[in-house]
């Protein structure tokens, strides 16, 4: 019956829209204009600009010169505590409601907003310098006086810049020229959109044939572009050149595109600049900056509510205890103000120099070094994480590729027997050499059964030759890059490809005997073992794309004259492609679930006829207007039939060091970890699978290509009846299931164990994140290395950027910056928890502190007939809430519960705080009636005991009240640290010092004598000896979690 449960579709939210524009609307917004328009770039003339367009800077700046001091203050003011205290230290100027010296409550109110803006101050430089250092890079620039060099934020549209190999590309560019023979260039992508592959860019034909590059600024050229937008897969546009006869033009695509953010992988480009600033594309995937607010901020704030609640109805009681007589209501004022101390000012302040604290905790810790806090306003946010959302290429993986395994059928190469491999590579053609004719003629094309040196020789061949792979010949210092290339020096050479998985196959049969040394368009060398030169001749070729999931190859044997149709691919579609075998389903599933990445290769022998008859067909289907794509693979499709199955082979991205075990730390601390990438589905299920974020026990539900309702709604019904199961889903069906059936997708979503989203956008990573705030109420952790994490790290409560090879763009956008990810593990573990549990235990002393001196009064008052009268006046409350108990109190953040290698080899503890227990409504509670206790026990006995004269109960209660809170701080803690004694032993010695000052409010003589003595020593044992017995009988019989491990 479970079934089948309806799915009822909701609407489109508004917001998502929103958000997906937002870009555009940055760019309306600086360009000072309605809407984005299509434009026209002059090739080397900036100043022929029809717009105005933004400077090309970088900004993750919160605040500028002039919003900074509203800014901050609006932040501070907007919590309703510190607008509280501000209404209140102005009520002073009004005579009729002055309690005391203006500084009683201007000193502390100036003191917290001081720190608060000095914090953000430094924040705000630190982000500065590091823009100005992106912003600073320096890139040449074409112009009529000859190559100048230019900042990055200088640059501006229509400028004509050289981009050198590996080298960022600045700004949104149209490819023009490339110093590569072969006329194309490759990007690095990996920061723009998380894909690891290396794409193919072309460079406008017109432009590339021009002799040189400065011959760019004698053409009279323009490119005309669309409007800038968020798309980074497609752009339409055109190239025209006027003073050609006739006048070239050509149609430009996103092949002729060079985005910033990416990086040259090969060659030196040249590209005219469309768009600059936050027109680019990849600053439009990215959200604004914005400033977090810890949850545990709001539940403090939500506490000083209450506690504001608490002293109106205080004063209300006051006055109606005196039945509302006379100037009732200046009364409920002067009691408002009296009572005061009830919501602590010092609380922010202590907690804002708890989270510095922590901070620099986190920096000093050896452990994790290289570990940046860049907000230091959510230490808290990560000990109380739900949901880890992570990118993979460069994250979880080091994007580097390993060749793991061959696979022959009834046998299987591992790293470990790799020479056993060579050896039969050398030993065929070892033969070959001793005796050429037998082997290299058509008579052994017999039926006999194939030794083993020829099965492996074909399968290492067929890697060798199949693939996209052009090997490049760059100088050393010892050799130029001609001569390397002349003698095809291995030392100077390197791959080039668009996907790694290629490189590592062709490095593979490099290191075992047979090298790709030299490629072409139409051409391919390979060198044997005894350094012979095997060269074939490159007839076709077939491009791997996302729908057929192969690639396939025809080449011609320069000395056979042998033509053969090689093939790779994934084993769904191949297993129809080759001749029937019982092996090859059975050990591709057993390859997978060791997390490697399969590969099924094989081939057909075709005659000179066969492929003349192919040809032929190919291309008359390739000249053909109407469905070209269906007829061209209608005749390729023909050759894939009964082809020999050669073997497998396994390659593996590296992981990260220590994946493994800080996923499953994560998952023991009650953490779901969800990938998000934009890679192939495939890739990022293998890392899933590799990393053990898919445990072996689990399934894994790949959900289908959705494209419309009905199919969304069937597929999510199927979901739905699946349990305990990791869900693999790619960004397009997810957005046809958040379009349609949000809330039931995402109620699905959270009770899988592990979710895997691979091809997402920028965009939709963010959205994910705001979606699973919105929707579960819990706190989300980004981790991300890339500029396309940059959005979804912004949108979590709480951003980590990972620092490595694909740059600092994460790193700096982030609130936590980190070298490694197995340091997130000590991160949420040893820091978060601590950050939270140590600020849960210093707020709530610290409204402690502040509720027994407001008992106190209250007692006082009402004692003496409801008299709006201070108990403590001028230094002496100045003094209570600092010199006298400042030290001890914040002390507490040095305080833990257990080692940080016990947090480490017990996470579980860290679930406990998912609950929120350290600081609840609850625990509140017990603080707020210990307060009571404590403040009535002072103030009664300080007035039962108290000798002729009222300074007596001053001196004695005030005595008694330091005591208290330094016993109450010993008690609360629960390690020692020899600065915490130190804290205790000052304060002391700084309250019996100062009493030689206080005699205007304290009886020196009376604090000298016996009686005094025993007084306080009696209130004060009063006070807390029953809450260490309290203490010592919970600990023996109902003792906490951490308590058990530390025994």
């Amino acid at each position: 019956m479970t079934d089948n449960i309806p799915l009822q579709p909701v609407r489109q939210k508004k917001r998502m829209d929103s958000k997906h524009r937002s870009g555009c609307c940055e760019c309306m917004r600086c360009c000072g204009r309605r809407d984005p328009r299509p434009r026209t770039v002059w090739l080397g003339h900036p100043e022929k600009r029809d717009q105005r367009y933004p400077r090309n800077v970088i900004n993750n700046q919160k605040y500028n010169f002039f919003t900074f001091l509203p800014g901050v203050l609006f932040n501070q003011f907007k919590y309703f505590f510190n607008l509280y205290f501000l209404l209140l230290a102005c009520s002073q100027f009004v005579p009729e409601m002055r309690l005391g010296a203006l500084y009683t409550y201007w000193v502390p109110l100036g003191f917290v907003l001081a720190v608060t803006i000095i914090r953000e101050a430094v924040e705000e430089i630190r982000c500065y310098t590091r823009d100005k250092e992106v912003n600073s890079q320096i890139y040449s620039k074409l112009t009529a006086r000859g190559t100048v060099k230019v900042k990055s934020s200088n640059i501006q549209v229509g400028d004509l810049i050289i981009v050198e190999k590996n080298q960022r590309v600045p700004a949104d560019m149209i490819f023009l020229r490339t110093s590569e023979k072969n006329g194309s260039c490759f990007l690095r992508t990996d920061q723009l959109d998380g894909e690891t592959d290396w794409k193919l860019r072309l460079p406008v034909a017109c432009t590339q044939r021009l002799p040189t590059a400065s011959d760019l600024l004698q053409i009279r050229s323009y490119v005309y572009a669309e409007e800038p937008n968020i798309d980074i897969h497609n752009f339409v546009g055109t190239f025209t050149r006027e003073d050609s006869d006739p006048p070239v033009n050509e149609s430009l695509s996103i092949e002729n595109t060079l985005w910033a953010s990416t990086v040259i992988a090969s060659g030196t480009v040249v590209g005219v600049v469309l768009y600059t600033g936050r027109e680019l594309r990849s600053v439009m995937n990215t959200s604004n900056p914005r400033s977090k607010i810890g949850l545990f901020d709001l539940e403090v704030n939500c506490l000083t509510k209450i506690l504001f609640g608490a002293l109106v109805v205080v004063s209300l009681v006051m006055v109606a205890l005196q039945h509302f007589a006379g100037r009732w209501y200046l009364q409920i004022i002067r009691f408002l103000l009296l009572f005061s101390n009830i919501i602590p000012i010092s609380l922010r302040v202590n907690l804002d120099m708890g989270k510095i604290v922590y901070s620099w905790m986190i920096r000093r810790d050896s452990k994790i070094p290289g570990t940046v806090v860049r907000s230091s306003t959510i230490p808290e946010q990560l000990g109380r994480i739900s949901y880890l959302l992570t990118d993979k290429t460069g994250t979880l993986t080091q994007n580097e590729m390993v060749f793991k395994r061959l696979h022959l059928g009834t046998v299987a190469y591992g790293l470990d027997s790799m020479d056993e491999v060579q050896s039969h590579i050398f030993s065929i053609y070892t033969q070959q050499s001793q005796d050429p004719p037998a082997l290299k003629g058509p008579t052994l094309a017999t039926k006999v059964r194939k030794t083993m040196s020829s099965r492996v020789h074909e399968a290492v061949k067929a890697i060798a030759l199949c693939h996209n792979v052009t090997p490049v010949y760059e100088s050393n210092g010892v050799t130029d890059q001609a001569e390397a290339e002349r003698h095809y020096e291995d030392s100077c050479r390197v791959y080039q490809a668009s996907s790694p998985d290629e490189v590592a196959l062709v490095q593979w049969t490099e290191s075992v005997g047979l090298t790709l040394v030299g490629r072409d368009q139409s051409s391919m060398q390979l060198r044997t073992p005894g350094g012979q030169i095997l060269n074939f001749t490159i007839l076709q070729i077939f491009p791997f794309t996302y729908e057929s999931k192969r690639m396939g190859i025809i080449v011609r044997d320069e000395s056979t004259g042998e033509i053969t149709f090689y093939m790779k691919g994934a084993d769904v579609v191949m297993a129809g492609i080759v001749q029937y075998n019982d092996w090859l389903e059975e050990e591709c599933g057993n390859m997978a679930r060791e997390g490697l990445r399969v590969l099924v290769v094989a081939k057909k022998s075709l005659t000179e006829e066969q492929y003349q008859d192919f040809e032929a067909r190919y291309v008359q289907a390739k000249l053909s207007v109407h469905d070209r794509s269906l007829k061209v693979a209608t005749v390729i499709e023909s050759l894939e039939m009964e082809m020999e199955l050669l073997c497998l082979t396994g390659v593996e991205d590296q992981l990260q060091m220590d994946v493994r075990p800080t996923l499953e730390t994560l998952r023991n601390a009650g953490i779901k970890v969800w990938m998000l990438t934009g890679d192939k589905l495939e890739t990022a299920t293998c890392t899933a699978k590799n990393a053990h974020l898919v445990t072996r026990t689990q399934d894994i539900h790949i959900f289908r290509l959705v494209t419309n309702r009905g199919e969304a709604h069937l597929e999510l019904n199927a979901f739905r009846r699946k349990h305990d199961c990791a869900l693999v889903i790619s960004g397009d069906s997810l957005e046809v299931c958040l379009k349609y059936y949000e809330y039931e997708f995402m109620e699905l979503a959270c009770q899988c164990p592990a979710v895997i989203c691979c091809r997402c956008a920028p965009t939709q990573k963010a959205q994910i994140v705001r979606l699973l705030q919105e929707r579960t109420g819990k706190l989300t952790c980004a981790v991300g290395d890339g500029g396309n994490d940059v959005s979804m790290i912004q949108e979590a409560d709480c951003g980590v950027g990972v620092e490595g090879k694909e740059g600092k763009q994460a790193s700096l956008a982030a609130d936590f910056s980190i070298t490694q990810f197995k340091h997130l593990g000590r991160l949420l573990m040893v820091h978060g928890r601590n950050s939270y549990k140590r600020s849960a235990a210093l707020s709530q002393f610290v409204i402690h502190r502040s509720l027994c001196i407001s008992t106190m009064q209250a007692v006082f008052s009402s004692v003496f007939y409801f008299a709006s009268v201070p108990l403590y006046q001028g230094f002496l409350i100045i003094g209570y809430s600092t010199i006298y108990t400042m030290f001890p109190v914040f002390s507490l953040v040095l305080d833990k519960d257990v080692k940080s290698e016990v947090a480490m080899l017990y996470p579980e503890l860290y679930k406990d705080l998912l609950k929120g227990r350290p600081l609840s409504y609850k625990t509140f509670l017990i603080w707020v009636l210990i307060s009571i206790y404590q403040g009535s026990i002072i103030m009664y006995g300080a007035l039962l005991l108290f000798e002729s004269e009222f300074v007596h109960i001053v001196a004695i209660s005030f005595t008694s009240l330091i005591l208290t809170e330094l016993l109450m701080v010993a008690l609360t803690i629960q390690t020692w640290h020899w600065l915490m004694i130190v804290a205790e032993l000052l304060s002391l010695s700084c309250y019996i010092a100062s009493l030689v000052f206080l005699h205007e409010f304290i009886d020196v003589y009376f604090i000298a004598t016996l009686s005094f003595l025993w007084k306080v020593t009696v209130i004060t044992l009063v006070s807390c000896l029953p809450l260490y017995v309290l203490k010592y009988l919970r600990r023996r019989f109902s003792p906490p979690s951490y308590s058990k491990l530390t025994s």
